[in-house]
This record gives structure tokens, C-alpha cells and sequence, in this order.
């Protein structure tokens, strides 16, 4: 089915996923991407509706209650093809623009999703629907029913019963109408005396048992009275573990599992998978409420900062550079290409939080709207947002490197709070190595849903560097690398061997542009060490093509920076700049003394030296 990588979501999940998908492009002018991915939506959601028909059991109706959300769904999807088709025709009978020289980018004109800053355009959601698609399959989960609301639905079937058998009765049957009605009220009122007194029993003994295991959580923190915020909130945090640890089995069976294999890593990988599937538990309402307060600050940021983002080499659909180094439109740049809403293609999947520990965003007002918008197009994106239509307030802000330094420290203090309620709730992670694992998967966990508007903020602030090496990718894109200072030793011997469209380490190019694809600080560094190997492997298979034996070591570290710099500027990607700053601050230290900080390290450098390349200079 399509959706692959939402195999843990609800079709209605999966499907909306798909139509948000559509909606930004739809919201940056691509109505030919946006068309196939509507497409894409209704397919997906008769699919899936064929599947539920098909699976049903014979003589059941085959409807589920998220059937007709999906049937109007598909019905909006359907209607914004339509829009798109005919945008497309009216695109296609206009004249041709003429070719332009060299020049600034022109300002793309986002039609949809607007800022809160005089209708500045933004092509991030906004956190309040950001924060309704974190809860959105929690809320979706089935609720149990209290005593009283059992006792309604009782007492609704009474009622049925009892019109239905009034119909049966002849008029004259006056006597025997009244008894039954006295009979019913008396059933009604009696189910609800006894479902009152079960509900003040059940609240009692919740009660009793929040009250002692608050007294547990007291016992395992210090007995200080004066409590910080942060410390208070841990402990009521704790209490709520240890209340979730009396309904819930599988949390002490994986205790179980570490307390007999404490040095087993996968254990902690498949201890974070299930616990990030369950919804309900504490540690994960509160990685949704600290992912939605993060984002709720970034927001504004990136809103007002979009402008004209720093330009980039235009990517053709396989990745490679088109002719002519064409540079993209700002809604194209490759900041805003990759949704805040990708599924994590790991094996450690994202589920989505229940609302208790999730707080509204602060400060929401109303947003400016376009003056015309396509009524299809509000239908749809109303149903993906609900009847709120509302964005950050305004507020005067610092510069955007003391800002970003603010949402950094945030985030840092947001994993480190995970990590320490993690550590509490599971005493099997305490050791080092573990321990280790733990914050890879909280980050694992942590940075998907923010990391495009992290990454925008970071264009922003390094759009001068970005500029200057988007300006040194486009003058030497088509270099020989010998014209840069790569030794003829370390090339192919015969470059007439190579395949039509391929050229020197091409392949470590490839493992480079894979960086813009992660969303994950450490999976990004590992495709930076991956290239850099890559490179070595190139190398020896060069120089061994030119000796009998090849050497121990092909490539020396003066040789590196050449050739690193050769597969910066075929990559085509100026956003490495930004890339590497952030993953400077958010790799863990110990990572940046091994061959992931050397690799890292070297990239910046190659970076720089691209960056410092004066106008009419070669990169030899």
C-alpha cells in the first residue's frame, strides 16, 4: 500500500499525512508535484478502503467510523486535482519566458501558508497544527468508558426497547403503558445510583493510589522543601510512570530484560521502540510537549527570516546539477524541500503523544489571510487543521544568532530532560554504554519533526557563507578536479572507461548528498564519514589501477582537502555550510575526538577554503 514508511499509523492517519504532503506543494506553486501527489492521496485511501471492504467478515458491513473522513477526504483531495489540472492548462498557454543572464533568484510567491508578520510567506505549518498532528493518533485511540457513561449508554438502550415495545401496544392498553413507563424510570434511576456510587468508589482509589505513589516518587528524590520547577515537574513525572507501571505490563518486563542482559544494546534500541508505540506514557507526552514547545519558538523565527533564502545549484531529478547551473526559486531552495512531517525511515518509529502533557503554544492570534483564496483548497486545508486558523502573536525578537543560540540551549535542555526521566524510569540504563544508547535514540526520536526549521534557521544566520560558496560550486562545478589540485595519481587512469554521465568519486558525491535526506544529527555525521571513506576506497582503486600493488596508503592528508573540496562542489549542496554548524553543536563530544570529528572537521575545512575563493581564482 502506498504510505510505506506509515505502516504504524491508521489509514486516516497515513492518508492525511499524504494530503499534507500535497498542500505544500500546493502552497509553493508546484501544481504539477502537487497534482500527482493528490492523486497519490486518493489512491491511497481507496486502497485502503477496498482493503477494510475486502477483510470484513461476511455479513459485516465492512464500515469503520474513520470511513467517512476518509470518503470526504478523498472528495477534497480529488477537487484540488482538479484546481491543479486547470492551473496547469493555464500554465501551459503562456508565452515562454525569455532566458535571463546570470542574476538574483526570483521571489517565489507562495500563495498559501502565511506568517504572522504583514503576510510574509513560510513554508513550515504553523505549531498549533504542528501540535495537532503530534496528538492526532492519541486522541484517536479508543477511550474507556467511566461507570456513568456506561450507565447512559445503558439507559439509551432501555429507552429503545421500551419505544419499540410502546408500538407494539394497542391504545386501549393505556394500564399497561404506564407501568412500563414507571418501570423504565425506575431501571434508569437505578443504573445511575449505582453508576454514581461506582465512580466516586474508582475516583477514591485513584486517589489513594496517585497519593501513594507520589509518596514513592518523594522517597526516591531528595527531601528538600524547596523545590525548583524542573524538579517538581520531574517528580510529579515519576509518580505518573510509576501509576502507568500499575496498568501496564511491558514496562517490567523489559526491566526484566535489561536487569539480565545489561550489556546487550539492542535491548535499549527495542526498549525505546516499544515505548515510543505507546502513546499514553509519560516520557512520551512529554517528548511531544517538549518537540511542540521547541517548534513554537522556532516558528516565528523562521517565519520572519524567510525572505530570499541562501541560493543553491538546481538539483534535476536524479540529484545531478541541470545544465547551465540554473539556480532554484526560493520556494524550491532545499531548506524548505523536506517536510517537517517525514516519516523516520529507522527502525525506531515515531508514535504520536496523547494530549495530557501537551500545552497549547503561547500567545495565538489570528493570521493574515489572502485576500482570494480557491475554495477547494480552504476545504481541504481546513479538514487537515480543524476550524482554528491561528498563528503565533508578534513579538519583538533579538538578532537571529542570539535567538538561535536561545533554541539551541532549549533543545539541549529538552534531551537532557528526557534522558534523565528515561534514567529514572529504567535503572538497567544507567551504565555508560547504554546510557550512550539511550540519548541516540532520544535524539533518534527527538530531532525529525524539527529539524527543517532548525535547519532554516541556520541557512539564515550563515547566508553569507552559504552565498560564497554557492557562488564557488557554481564557478567550478565542471573543474577537472586536476585544475584543483587533486594529483593525477589519485584519478582514473583512463577516463575514457568511465561510464557516459559519471566522474571521479562520484560515488563519495552521492554518499554526501545523502546528508540532506536524514533528519537525525548523528545519521547525517555517519554520511559524512561514510563519504569521506568512500573517498579513501576511490583512491586506492585509482592508484592501484596505476601500480602493480597499491600502496598501504593511497591518500595522505594533504591529498584530502583537494579532493574533499573536488566532491563538495560536485554535491551541489551550499547548505552543507549550515549542516555542519549544526551538527557541531548537537554531535555528542565524544563522537567529535574519533574518526567522526576528524571527518567532520575536514569537511568544514574543504568548505572554508570553497568559501575563500576569490572572483577569477582557480581552485588549484
Amino acid at each position: 500500500m502506498a504510505a510505506g514508511g506509515d505502516g504504524a499509523l491508521r489509514p486516516l492517519q497515513s492518508a492525511m499525512k499524504l494530503a499534507h504532503g500535497a498542500l505544500r506543494l500546493d502552497s509553493a506553486q508546484r501544481p504539477r508535484e502537487a497534482y500527482v501527489e493528490y492523486l497519490k492521496s486518493i489512491h491511497y485511501i481507496s486502497q485502503a478502503l477496498l482493503e477494510e471492504a475486502a477483510a470484513a467478515p461476511d455479513g459485516a458491513e465492512g464500515v469503520t467510523p474513520d470511513t467517512p473522513k476518509m470518503l470526504k477526504l478523498a472528495e477534497q483531495c480529488l477537487e484540488r486535482a482538479k484546481s491543479s489540472v486547470a492551473e496547469l492548462g493555464k500554465s501551459q498557454v503562456k508565452p515562454a519566458a525569455p532566458e535571463k543572464g546570470p542574476g538574483p533568484a526570483p521571489v517565489s510567491r507562495h500563495r498559501r501558508v502565511f506568517s504572522d508578520e504583514g503576510g510574509k510567506l513560510s513554508p513550515f505549518l504553523p505549531p498549533e497544527i504542528f501540535q495537532k498532528l503530534q496528538v492526532a493518533e492519541a486522541q484517536s485511540s479508543k477511550k474507556e468508558l467511566t461507570p456513568l457513561e456506561e450507565a447512559s449508554l445503558q439507559n439509551q438502550k432501555l429507552k429503545a426497547a421500551y419505544e419499540a415495545r410502546l408500538a407494539r401496544l394497542n391504545p386501549s392498553q393505556a394500564l399497561q403503558k404506564t407501568s412500563l413507563t414507571l418501570s423504565l424510570q425506575r431501571q434508569m434511576m437505578e443504573n445511575l445510583v449505582i453508576a454514581k456510587a461506582r465512580e466516586e468508589t474508582l475516583q477514591r482509589k485513584m486517589e489513594e493510589r496517585r497519593l501513594r505513589l507520589q509518596e514513592a516518587a518523594n522517597r526516591r528524590f531528595s527531601s528538600s522543601v524547596a523545590l525548583t520547577p524542573e524538579e517538581q515537574e520531574q517528580r510529579e513525572l515519576y509518580a505518573a510512570i510509576l501509576e502507568y507501571e500499575q496498568d501496564h505490563e511491558w514496562p517490567r518486563l523489559w526491566k526484566s530484560k535489561l536487569r539480565r542482559n545489561p550489556a546487550d544494546l539492542t535491548l535499549v534500541s527495542g526498549l525505546f521502540s516499544c515505548l515510543l508505540s505507546c502513546p499514553d506514557h509519560p516520557i512520551c507526552q512529554l517528548l511531544r510537549k517538549l518537540q511542540c514547545a521547541v517548534y513554537s519558538r522556532l516558528y516565528p523565527v523562521v517565519s520572519r527570516g524567510m525572505g530570499d533564502p541562501p541560493t543553491c545549484l538546481s538539483l534535476d531529478a536524479e540529484g545531478l546539477p541541470e545544465p547551465g547551473g540554473r539556480r532554484l526559486r526560493a520556494s524550491q531552495s532545499l531548506h524548505c524541500m523536506f517536510s517537517v512531517h517525514e516519516t523516520n525511515q529507522l527502525n525506531l518509529r515515531h508514535s504520536l503523544s496523547s494530549a495530557p502533557l501537551i500545552e497549547d503554544p503561547p500567545a495565538l492570534t489570528s493570521s493574515p489571510c489572502p485576500p482570494q483564496r480557491d475554495s477547494s483548497f480552504e476545504d481541504l486545508e481546513r479538514f487537515l487543521m480543524g476550524p482554528e486558523g491561528v498563528a503565533p502573536a508578534e513579538k519583538k525578537v533579538a538578532s537571529l544568532p542570539e535567538q538561535l543560540k536561545g533554541i539551541v540551549k532549549d533543545i539541549h535542555n529538552a534531551v537532557d530532560r528526557l534522558l534523565s526521566l528515561a534514567l529514572l524510569a529504567f535503572e538497567g540504563l544507567n551504565a555508560a554504554p547504554a546510557k550512550d544508547q539511550c540519548l541516540a535514540c532520544i535524539e533518534e526520536a527527538f530531532f525529525p519533526p524539527l529539524w527543517a526549521p532548525l535547519l532554516a534557521l541556520y541557512r539564515s544566520v550563515y547566508k553569507a557563507q552559504e552565498a560564497a560558496l554557492s557562488w564557488g560550486m557554481e564557478r567550478h562545478h565542471n573543474t577537472p578536479p586536476a585544475d584543483m589540485g587533486v594529483p593525477s595519481k589519485l584519478l582514473p587512469w583512463d577516463s575514457a572507461t568511465q561510464a557516459p554521465g559519471s566522474y571521479p568519486y562520484s560515488a563519495a558525491v552521492q554518499e554526501l548528498r545523502l546528508i540532506a535526506l536524514e533528519s537525525c544529527p548523528q545519521r547525517k555525521l555517519d554520511c559524512i564519514v561514510r563519504a569521506l571513506r568512500m573517498i579513501c576506497e576511490c583512491a586506492e582503486e585509482y592508484c592501484g589501477a596505476r601500480e602493480s600493488q597499491p600502496p598501504a596508503a593511497a591518500i595522505g592528508a594533504d591529498d584530502l582537502l583537494p579532493i574533499l573540496s573536488y566532491v563538495a562542489v560536485r554535491s551541489s549542496l551550499p547548505q552543507l555550510v549550515s549542516e555542519c554548524a549544526a551538527l557541531e553543536e548537537f554531535i555528542h563530544e565524544g563522537y567529535l575526538i574519533g574518526e567522526e570529528g576528524y571527518c567532520l572537521t575536514s569537511l568544514q575545512s574543504a568548505l572554508a577554503f570553497l568559501e575563500s575563493l576569490p572572483a577569477g581564482a582557480t581552485a588549484k
